[in-house]
C-alpha cells in the first residue's frame, strides 16, 4: 500500500506516535510544518514522513481510520453467484444515470431509452423516483432473490455513490463479500519452533520450504515430545508467509536487511549538512603515463546530499586508499584554485559572497565549485572508508560517520545516481568507453583508448566545474 493512501498531510490531519499536528504544507518544498501540544513546532520533509515507520495517520482525523491497512474489496471477492445479482443492480443503476442499462447510448437495448428514464425529458430524481416505484412492483420473493428488494430513494443514491468509489464492487451487498480467514493461531509450542528455525535458517544457507517444515517437527519433538500436535505442511507455509513474508529475497540481502540500524535517519535541509563518499572503477580506458598501456582507473567522488553539488573528486590508477579518501575531504573544505586554461565563464559566481573576498580568503583565483566543512559524511562498508586513519581524519575534521547498510546502496542513493549521470553526460562522449558492463563492450576499448589519466583529470575537472557554475546560476536566476 503506498503512502499516499495512508498518509494524510493535509492541516489540521494528526499523526500518532508523538500525537503532532500538521500545521502548515509547503509542497514547493517538499515539507510539512507540525505542532505538537506544547507548542513546539517541527519541519518535516514528505519523503522522511512517508518511510518513517512509526508515522501514521491518527484514527480520530483519518476519514477512513477503521479501514487503514485493509485491501480495498474487488469483484473477485463476490460469493459465487453473486456477480450476476451486482451486474444487475449496476444494470438498473446505469438506466437511472443514462437512460441505458448498459451505459452506452451508441449500443441501446430493444425499447431503450424509455420515456421515464430519458435523459432529454427527465430529471435524475424524477428516474430515481421511477426506478423505486419500478423495483417495488416487483414480485416480493424474485426481488429478495435478485437483491432488489426493499429499495428506496436513499438507497439508489447510496448505491450510486458507491458504484462511482468501487466500481461493479460497490454495487454489491457487504454480505455477499468472501470472509477473511483471519489470523491463524497455532499453540505456543509450534509458534517457539517457527521462531527458533526462522532465526537458524537465516544463519543458513537458503533451504526450500519442505526442510523448514522438516525442521520445525524436529524441534517440537526433541523440546515438547512426539506426542505434540503440529500443524499439516500447507498450514506452516502459509503461516510462513504471513510471518516473514514469500521470502523470495537472496539469503545474504534477507540477512543484511535484519540488522540493526547503527544511526538514525537525518532529514537533510541545508547545504553541507551530509556528504556522501564512493568509489567506482571508471568506465573509461586510458594510457597510463610509462608504458603507455591501456588500463581502468578507480573514481573517489564527493557529493553534497542536500544539493547533489560534485564537490570534489579523485582518480586513482590503482584502488583507493585511506589517503586517497582523506584528500577528497580535504577538497571539499578547500576552494578550488582556477587553472591555466579556464577562463572567467568558470570563475566564482555565487552571489552574496563576491568572488573578491574568497579569492583574498584562499589566496588565489576560485573556480565556482561549493566548498565546506560537512557536518556528517556517508560511506558505504569498504576497508578504506574503515580505515583508522580516515577515521581520524574525519574526527579531526569534526564530522559525524554515518555508515549505510549492508549491501544496501539506496542509503545513499544520490551519490550512486551521481555516477550515473556522470556516465551518461561526459564519459558516453570519449574515446576508450567500456559501456556499464561486459555484455555492452565495444569490440576493443583498449585499443580506442587515447586519453591519459592526467587529460582525463582535467577534462573531469573541467567539465565538473562548468556543470557546477552553471547549475548555481540558474539557480541565482
Amino acid at each position: 500500500m503506498t503512502a499516499a493512501a495512508v498518509l494524510d498531510l493535509s492541516p489540521g490531519a494528526e499523526l500518532d506516535g508523538t500525537e503532532w499536528t500538521v500545521e502548515r504544507r509547503e509542497p514547493h518544498l517538499g515539507r510539512v510544518q507540525l505542532v505538537k501540544d506544547d507548542g513546539t513546532r517541527e519541519r518535516m520533509t514528505f519523503r522522511f514522513l512517508a518511510n518513517h515507520p512509526q508515522c501514521r495517520p491518527s484514527s480520530r482525523t483519518s476519514s477512513a481510520g477503521a479501514d487503514r491497512g485493509r485491501q480495498r474489496k474487488a469483484s473477485e471477492d463476490l460469493k459465487a453467484g453473486r456477480l450476476e445479482l451486482t451486474e444487475l443492480r449496476m444494470a438498473h443503476l446505469l438506466e437511472v444515470a443514462t437512460g441505458f442499462r448498459s451505459g452506452d447510448p451508441f449500443h441501446p437495448g430493444p425499447g431503450e431509452p424509455q420515456s421515464e428514464y430519458d435523459p432529454a425529458t427527465t430529471t435524475l430524481t424524477e428516474r430515481r423516483h421511477a426506478k423505486v416505484a419500478e423495483l417495488a412492483a416487483l414480485d416480493p420473493q424474485h426481488a429478495k432473490l435478485l437483491g432488489l428488494g426493499s429499495v428506496g430513494y436513499r438507497t439508489l443514491i447510496r448505491w450510486e455513490n458507491a458504484r462511482r468509489r468501487f466500481g461493479l464492487v460497490g454495487c454489491a451487498d457487504d454480505r455477499w463479500l468472501r470472509r477473511s480467514g483471519g489470523s491463524r493461531t497455532v499453540s505456543e509450542e509450534v509458534r517457539e519452533a517457527v521462531l527458533a528455525v526462522r532465526e537458524e535458517t537465516k544463519r543458513m544457507a537458503k533451504v526450500s520450504m519442505r526442510t523448514k517444515d522438516r525442521m520445525i517437527r524436529q524441534y517440537v519433538r526433541e523440546e515438547f515430545g512426539p506426542e505434540t500436535k503440529v500443524p499439516s505442511y500447507d498450514t506452516l507455509r502459509r503461516l510462513w508467509q504471513e510471518w516473514f513474508g514469500p521470502g523470495g529475497a537472496r539469503q545474504r540481502y534477507a540477512r543484511s536487511a535484519d540488522l540493526p540500524e547503527s544511526q538514525r535517519h537525518i532529514p537533510v535541509h541545508r547545504p553541507g549538512q551530509v556528504g556522501a563518499l564512493d568509489t567506482t572503477v571508471l568506465p573509461v580506458m586510458v594510457r597510463e603515463h610509462v608504458f603507455g598501456d591501456p588500463v581502468k582507473m578507480h573514481l573517489t567522488l564527493a557529493l553534497d546530499v542536500c544539493t547533489h553539488s560534485l564537490v570534489a573528486f579523485r582518480l586513482t590508477l590503482v584502488s583507493d586508499i585511506s589517503v586517497d579518501v582523506a584528500m577528497v575531504l580535504r577538497d571539499v573544505t578547500m576552494p578550488l584554485p582556477m587553472r591555466a586554461d579556464w577562463g572567467e565563464d568558470l570563475e566564482w559566481p555565487y552571489p552574496g559572497l563576491p568572488a573578491e573576498v574568497v579569492a583574498e580568503f584562499a589566496g588565489h583565483a576560485v573556480a565556482g565549485l561549493p566548498f565546506f566543512t560537512p557536518e556528517t559524511v556517508t560511506t558505504d562498508h569498504g576497508s578504506v572508508y574503515r580505515n583508522h586513519h580516515l577515521v581520524e581524519v574525519e574526527r579531526v575534521l569534526g564530522c559525524q560517520v554515518l555508515p549505510a547498510r549492508v549491501l544496501r546502496p539506496t542509503d545513499k542513493a544520490a551519490v550512486e545516481r551521481a555516477f550515473g549521470v556522470i556516465r551518461q553526460l561526459l564519459f558516453e562522449h570519449l574515446v576508450g568507453y567500456t559501456g556499464v558492463d561486459v555484455a555492452d563492450r565495444g569490440a576493443d576499448p583498449a585499443a580506442d583508448a587515447v586519453l591519459t589519466a592526467d587529460q582525463l583529470e582535467h577534462l573531469i575537472a573541467t567539465w565538473t566545474a562548468s556543470f557546477q557554475r552553471a547549475w548555481w546560476v540558474n539557480q541565482a536566476k
